[in-house]
């Protein structure tokens, strides 16, 4: 029963890392990624969809996202919702693809986004440590209803707090990687 519990609280926080990864991969660094663009939903034909499912975006250069849509009479939509999302991408609109080229980051609007950064980690971290928490009030109902022994709680517990911190840890490196990333290219 315990090793359940850990295995489902390590997966459990495994993904809330992964959510966090994905969340850091859509702040803008100074360098085009595909990513940039992945909270941009398009009206397609009446109801939105999310832009992937509706063009290949890539990075051909450090400094340019060319967007490519499957169906060519949707390039003004794409290019509207684009530029309002507010990503501070100017569209260029050339008949075929759009080409959204990166501005260089101001000292400025560096700051703001590892502020970001640090809010988003800081929301993985209590995602975790609220998993701990669940997990504990758990094991701490098995040992009313004495199915675990005293000893084998504390060890559990302690456990816990082990598989706590090697995430945290992940997360602070996570942060770190990305605050370089932001405020040095």
């Amino acid at each position: 029963m315990i090793n359940e519990l850990h295995a489902d609280s390590k997966a459990r926080m495994d993904q809330a890392i992964e959510h966090v990864r994905q969340e850091l991969a859509t702040l803008r660094t100074g360098r085009a990624n595909p990513r940039m663009v992945d909270q941009v939903r398009v009206d397609y034909y009446g109801s939105y969809q999310p832009l992937k499912t509706l063009a290949s975006v890539s990075a051909p250069e450090p400094r340019l996202l060319v967007i490519e849509p499957y169906d060519k009479t949707q390039l003004d939509n794409i290019g509207k919702a684009i530029a309002q999302a507010n990503l501070g991408f100017t569209v260029n609109n050339d008949g075929n693809v759009l080409r959204l080229p990166v501005p260089e980051l101001t000292e400025e609007r560096r700051k703001e986004l590892v502020k970001v950064a640090h809010h988003t980690i800081e929301e993985g971290r209590v995602a975790v440590r609220n998993i701990r928490r669940e997990a504990n009030n758990e094991l701490k109902s098995h040992a009313k209803e004495h199915e675990v022994s005293e000893d084998n709680l504390h060890r559990a517990m302690d456990n816990f707090q082990e598989l706590t911190d090697e995430h945290i840890k992940i997360l602070d490196e996570l942060l770190a990687t990305k605050e370089n990333e932001i405020l040095n290219d």
